[in-house]
């Protein structure tokens, strides 16, 4: 039981890192900026950092 634990655990510690990196890549395979999320929709915050409609004065997308 404890072989097949630190079986895994080897498994785990080798495929986490290589699954990361594909993620910004461009077609070709070359490493790129990862783009940044995008805010939601419809979701805007003040200066204060509370919560307000979009559109109104001082607004930003959160």
């Amino acid at each position: 039981m404890l072989r097949i634990a630190f079986a895994l655990a080897a498994v785990a510690m080798v495929a986490t890192p290589s699954m990361a990196a594909n993620r910004c890549r461009d077609a070709k395979g070359h490493f790129i900026a990862c783009p940044k999320p995008k805010p939601a929709a419809g979701k805007c915050r003040n200066a204060k950092g509370h919560f307000v409609k979009c559109g109104t004065p001082g607004a930003k997308p959160a």
